[in-house]
């Protein structure tokens, strides 16, 4: 239980910003993006009301997040957070993954630029929002609209992300100062970074993400 504290601590606020992530681990393992990306809008056993593909990106999706937040990595790159920082890490991580992948995409794609994958991913996602959870409309209202996956790239738009969450729930006010960790361990976070996320990459395409 105690490996999936920061786990839970996530899902109690309903936060998960690595949406760009998720998104290309599901397309790599050619796995639902809609349902990988909107796992975190769905509470307890999928309903039968999506479809078979889209349930198993929702599991895809929760699985990843259990094997991210128990991996000894991800414990590690929490341990360069302050002391006050360190409950928000968990989700502070989130963002800055990325934050890395974003600006790296093309040495993991070379042959799709991310703002093509961004677009083609929207086309896909946007035909069956009707269906979805009613906060996770609202969410592809801003996420497409500001270009938060592109956008990722910059390290002044990740501070504004976190300062922008801060705000929206004052019980983590927490996320706001913890872009100093960014700002102060940048190479080590990227070192942890190159090693962890190559690792999930292979393990997603190989559809070993429960071992």
């Amino acid at each position: 239980m105690q490996q999936r504290s920061s786990f839970l601590f996530k899902k109690r606020y309903d936060i998960e910003m690595n949406y760009l992530a998720h998104l290309h681990l599901a397309f790599r393992a050619k796995s639902s993006l809609l349902g990988n990306m909107m796992a975190d809008y769905v509470k307890g056993t999928p309903s039968s009301d999506y479809s078979p593909a889209v349930v198993e990106g929702i599991r895809m999706h929760r699985r990843i997040d259990v094997l991210t937040d128990t991996h000894p990595l991800v414990k590690e790159a929490r341990l360069l957070f302050p002391t006050e920082y360190r409950r928000v890490a968990p989700i502070t991580l989130d963002v800055f993954w990325d934050h890395f992948l974003s600006l790296n995409w093309s040495q993991f794609e070379p042959q799709i630029p991310l703002t093509e994958f961004v677009t083609q991913t929207r086309k896909i996602i946007e035909p069956d929002l009707w269906k979805t959870p009613e906060k996770f409309q609202e969410l592809n209202e801003y996420l497409w609209s500001q270009s938060w996956l592109i956008r990722y790239a910059d390290p002044a738009y990740i501070e504004q992300t976190l300062k922008g969450m801060a705000r929206r729930r004052p019980k983590l006010s927490a996320l706001a100062g913890s872009y100093i960790t960014l700002e102060t361990h940048y190479s080590e976070l990227s070192e942890i970074f190159w090693q962890f996320y190559p690792q999930l990459l292979e393990r997603a395409q190989q559809h070993q993400l429960n071992d």
